[in-house]
Parts: structure tokens; C-alpha cells; sequence
């Protein structure tokens, strides 16, 4: 993976870090893995076949068998649901580690990879030559999420939503098992007062950076 452009797009939801990560790869013609929707799928797949939320190990059995072609259902694994679910299984260890190893063989194409997530920098693709940790106050990433959701039909009030965001914060920084941290060298962007066109040309100045750095 010596010439390979492995980027790492991680952050919390609603950052803005997967419209970016999903840029990056058109630009530089790479595949892209938002492995948020990998723990989508277990926590849909999991409710689907009539378990809950809490059964760590009937989570640990969807994640082993997970079917990757049911990752193209976006608009399902958006869901205000699907969100929650994904934050529920995403703190089971035995769940991080059935997907770890699609992860990193992703990360590991030849030419390189974007995944964006919560670990990707840290743990799936901790030698990425450029690591993004994207962020945005709560209320403009719940705000985001709001309008998202209430766009496509959804009916959630903004106070809810805020609520969810802060809820899974708290879940995805506080959980044993690989939580949401920034890595020691990625390189913070907050898209607070950006748009997504700012933000996207902010990133892509960082990877060019990045870039440079590695010779690539």
C-alpha cells in the first residue's frame, strides 16, 4: 500500500463527512465506504428478524453474516431509525469485530480507498495518508439532519432530533470498543459556518497536503 491514497474521513453525524468523503473519492477515482451504513445494516437486519437492540448476541450474529448488497437500500439505512440502531450495535465488540476485516480490505485496494466513519483513523486505516476529523456544533448537525429527514417525508421536531445528535455523541465518544476520537495526526475541519462547497474544497486542500507529504 506504499503509493496507495488511503484517505480517512472521520466524525460525528450529520458533519457533513460523508457528502465529503463520497467528493473526495469522485475526484481522485477512488471507491468510497461509508461504513456507517455497515452498522445500519446489523441494527435494520437485527430489528428485521424480530430481535432487539440490546441482544449483543443476536447483533454479533447479523454482523457475521452480513449481506453487503443490502447496503445499496440508502435511503432505509438513513433513517432516523437506522441512525439509532447503528449507534446501538456499533458499541458491541464482537460487532465492530466481524466488519473490521471488510473494512480494512477495503482500505486496503490497490490505488487506495475514502471511508468515512468513526474509527477509520484510528483503527481501520490508522497508516491513511491523510486523516480528516470533520465536525459542527450540535444544533448545526442536528439542524442538518432535520432538514434532511423532514425533506424526504419523516416527521421528527428539531428538539428531538438536537436530542438524538447529542445522545449519540455521548454513545459513540463514550463506548469501550473503538469510541469516535479524533487520531493524533488528522487534521480537524469544522463546517459550522460552511457550506458544502467550502467544505469540500477545504478538505480537498487538506489531502492535497496530505498529498505532498507522502509524494503521491
Amino acid at each position: 500500500m506504499k503509493n496507495s491514497l488511503i484517505i480517512a474521513v472521520d466524525g460525528p453525524a450529520a458533519s457533513g463527512k460523508g457528502t465529503i468523503a463520497a467528493r473526495l473519492a469522485q475526484t481522485y477515482g477512488l471507491p468510497h465506504l461509508d461504513t456507517g451504513l455497515l452498522y445500519r445494516a446489523v441494527g435494520m437486519g437485527l430489528l428485521d428478524q424480530g430481535g432487539t437492540l440490546d441482544d449483543v448476541i443476536a447483533a454479533e450474529a447479523v454482523a457475521r453474516s452480513l449481506d453487503v448488497s443490502h447496503l445499496s437500500d440508502t435511503e432505509r439505512l438513513t433513517s432516523r431509525g437506522a441512525g439509532e440502531a447503528a449507534s446501538r450495535v456499533a458499541g458491541y465488540p464482537g460487532v465492530r469485530a466481524a466488519l473490521l476485516e471488510f473494512q480494512r480490505t477495503f482500505a486496503a485496494r490497490p490505488g487506495g480507498a475514502v471511508l468515512d466513519g468513526r474509527d477509520i483513523g484510528t483503527v481501520i486505516a490508522p497508516d491513511a495518508v491523510a486523516k480528516l476529523f470533520i465536525t459542527a456544533t450540535p444544533e448545526v448537525r442536528a439542524r442538518r439532519r432535520w432538514l434532511q429527514l423532514t425533506g424526504r417525508g419523516e416527521t421528527i421536531a428539531y428538539e428531538d432530533m438536537l436530542a438524538d445528535i447529542i445522545r449519540r455523541d455521548a454513545r459513540d465518544a463514550g463506548r469501550g470498543a473503538a469510541p469516535m476520537v479524533q487520531a493524533d495526526d488528522a487534521v480537524l475541519l469544522d463546517t459550522t459556518d460552511m457550506d458544502i462547497e467550502t467544505a469540500f474544497d477545504a478538505a480537498r486542500r487538506i489531502v492535497e497536503a496530505a498529498r505532498v507529504r507522502h509524494g503521491l
